[in-house]
């Protein structure tokens, strides 16, 4: 079995499942860098051999992967799947060399892609990096037709989108029962509305607040509740009391425990992510809570690609709390007796397109090791 070398600034907890089936599809190598990033990290101990190298500089700015780039010159790595940014000295001397010294060396790149904001030397120093690799799997749809768009053969680009610990959380939905937990939270049969995740000031989660207190004033009643904690958490209480809002709004906090997510998120009947939605997309598609998000891509994170419009969710305009306001209107006017048609949408769009074994299916086909 050839030997396949992994580089990759952390371990976070959400790629879990696909780097150890990767682990055990390949003789591999690992490389994490030591950061101090807030993303929960895996145990790397469920990995055959895992090395850690020292990051020096402002990851957010220019820095230097220490030790990593020697591998380069390491007979037994003929292959390297790898995360290379334009803010890495590293990579681009590691691509450099590879490309002048080692012409016969396989570097893949596993990253986010093109946004379709990059201008100037941000886009050349991408599209330099792309070029010279021999593929690049990017997270979502959008970014490889970006890519081809500015010249990157589509035979060099592959869309790998992304999972999270989907075998647990497939588990826990044949488990999940309709429960009354927001009837007997309210006292009240409203429709309720979702957000999980870090309570931050990207989120924009003010503006669910004002949609909310907006509809109510338009006679619609809507329950709301925000599961995770974060620095916005005060303001928007303070918000929410402002508004008079107190009786339709829970503040339920930060929860750990997979099972009661599950269950908050099956029972409530829309996920709302006025900033960039990311990986809050997947958690509630995958236990079939339909999400609204911002239409302006460029500034999306890859996971919206799983939120199709009118199915398994809709957009609203960015930063307009008028739209957002108009979009959960219409969402409810809509979908509001096809509760369990919604849902099983939501669970077909991760079961097909945004888990593992997808990620595994697109790697196999298309990482050629030598």
């Amino acid at each position: 079995m050839q030997k396949l070398c992994l580089i990759y600034n952390t371990a976070p907890r959400y790629r879990e499942a696909v780097f150890c089936a990767i682990d055990a599809e390949y003789d591999c190598d690992w490389y994490f860098g030591e950061t101090k990033s807030d993303i929960k990290e895996m145990d790397t101990s469920l990995l055959k051999n895992v090395t850690y190298y020292k990051i020096c500089g402002n990851p957010l700015k220019m820095y230097w992967k220490r030790g990593v780039l020697k591998l380069l010159f390491k007979k037994k790595y003929q292959n390297f799947f790898m995360l290379a940014e334009v803010r890495s000295i590293t990579d681009w001397l590691f691509f450099w060399l590879a490309f002048t010294f080692f012409p016969k060396k396989r570097i893949y790149i596993w990253t986010h892609g093109w946004y379709g904001k990059e201008t100037g030397i941000d886009a050349k120093m991408k599209l330099w990096l792309y070029r010279h690799a021999v593929g690049t799997f990017v997270y979502g749809d959008r970014a490889k037709r970006l890519l081809i768009e500015q010249g990157i053969p589509e035979d060099k680009l592959f869309a790998i989108h992304n999972s999270l610990d989907y075998d647990t959380q497939k588990t826990l939905r044949k488990s999940i029962q309709t429960l009354d937990i927001y009837k007997n939270h309210f006292k009240n049969d409203c429709p309720t509305i979702i957000f999980i995740g870090r309570l931050t000031k990207v989120k924009k989660l003010d503006m669910i607040v004002d949609a909310l207190a907006s509809l109510r004033n338009k006679g619609e009643l809507y329950n709301l509740v925000f599961v995770g904690d974060g620095v916005e958490a005060e303001k928007l209480k303070a918000k929410v009391r402002e508004l008079g809002l107190e009786n339709q709004v829970w503040f339920y906090g930060a929860c750990y425990e997979e099972k009661t997510n599950a269950e908050l998120i099956y029972n409530a009947d829309l996920c709302v992510s006025p900033g960039n939605v990311g990986l809050t997309a997947m958690h509630s598609l995958v236990f079939g809570c339909p999400v609204i998000t911002h239409n302006c891509f460029e500034w999306q994170m890859p996971e919206y690609e799983a939120i199709q419009a009118g199915l398994t969710g809709d957009f609203f305009k960015m930063d307009d709390t008028i739209d957002l306001t108009a979009a959960i209107s219409r969402w409810f006017h809509l979908k509001s007796d096809k509760r369990d048609i919604v849902r099983k949408g939501c669970f077909d769009e991760i079961d097909t397109n945004w888990n593992p074994y997808y990620q595994m299916h697109v790697i196999k086909n298309n990482l050629k090791l030598i």
